[in-house]
Order: C-alpha cells, then structure tokens, then sequence
C-alpha cells in the first residue's frame, strides 16, 4: 500500500497496485484535486497538478495508445 500526501490539502491517500511502476492521474478523496503521479518501486517519485483539460487530453491518449497495441 502506498501513502500519497494531497499536495493542495496535505491529506493522505492510499493507493494498491500490482506493478511496481504507474505513471497517470490520482484524485484526492479529499479535496478532489487531480495530480498526474509517477510512482516506482512503491513509493512516489512525482506529483504535479492536473487540470481538468489536461486529464481529458491525457485520458484519451492513453485510451488510443492502449488501442493501438491492441490491450483494449
């Protein structure tokens, strides 16, 4: 389980996953912010904020990057 800290209002989430390295969106539970986030090796490399424009752009990318490799 990894503990990822809001940087907008420093409350702690909980993130599982089954690989070792993610890189995309993560909403605060609290506070709705959206951050795109790398983590690797289970703990968090990065954090930034995301706009609501910039995780439609980067959603359907990754939806077409997911069709074109054929996992979708």
């Amino acid at each position: 389980m990894i503990e990822i800290q809001c940087p907008e209002c420093e409350s702690i989430g909980k993130m599982s996953l089954a690989q070792t390295l993610y890189e995309g969106p993560y909403r605060c539970w609290k506070c709705r912010g959206t951050f795109l986030i790398v983590l690797a090796n289970n703990k968090l490399q990065s954090i930034k904020p995301l706009s609501e424009e910039e995780l439609e752009a980067w959603q359907a990318l990754n939806k077409m990057s997911r069709r074109d490799s054929g996992d979708d």
